[in-house]
């Protein structure tokens, strides 16, 4: 995974410098953030509630034509899921409000289409490392968070996902999005109690942007 994501890193600083000798059209660069609906989805895991968070970063979008554009991004997000009380007939085995929050450094590739002015879709990969891991013991009735160790996580350090979206952008460079991400990956490491449950991150976002 380190290996593809230095070559995805390569491939975008090469794509800059021809955009750059062979497009008289310059990039532009843009700040975004908005909020995340966020779950775990697959055959083994259900019934299971989202976790609210919020997504923030920065691009760059690269005009290839009139209507066709590449833009990688890079985003802090704030993934999980919660599984509430009312929810005790699940593979966790637990009958208290516990929230997992995970958070990642995502790389989107996005592949931008615009229909007509300012209505736009896209479509790319997405590669993200885990930053961070808590659960969130009764996160409704006041209890604290716990840091999981590395080492003593089940949840793997790298995710590859597929993001689908849409969302439209005004004559000012604000612009309005939603988006779509799903786990092509297992989320759980292998040699753990969980190594043969199917989950995959699952997440809604929605928010606004900057093009400057």
């Amino acid at each position: 995974m380190r290996k593809l994501i230095f070559a995805v890193s390569v491939s975008i600083l090469c794509i800059i410098q021809v955009n750059a000798q062979a497009d008289s059209t310059s990039p532009a660069l843009g700040i975004k953030g908005g909020l995340n609906l966020a779950t775990i989805a697959g055959d083994d895991v259900d019934d299971l509630d989202s976790r609210t968070s919020f997504n923030a970063g920065i691009f760059m979008e690269f005009p290839i034509s009139e209507r066709f554009s590449f833009q990688p991004e890079l985003l802090y997000s704030g993934q999980g899921f919660t599984i509430l009380t009312r929810n005790q007939d699940n593979i966790f085995d637990t009958d208290e409000n516990v929230e997992f929050q995970l958070a990642y450094i995502n790389l989107p590739l996005m592949a931008k289409f615009y229909l007509i002015e300012g209505l736009f879709i896209e479509a790319g990969p997405q590669f993200g490392y885990k930053l961070s891991e808590k659960i969130d013991s009764q996160p409704q009735d006041g209890g604290g968070d716990t840091e999981v160790d590395r080492d003593d996580s089940y949840i793997k350090d790298f995710d590859t996902s597929l993001a689908l979206g849409a969302g439209y952008k005004f004559n000012s460079g604000f612009f309005v999005s939603g988006r779509y991400t799903y786990g092509l990956t297992n989320i759980y490491k292998d040699n753990t109690i969980f190594e043969n449950v199917d989950a995959n991150n699952a997440v809604w976002q929605f928010g606004l942007g900057f093009s400057f």
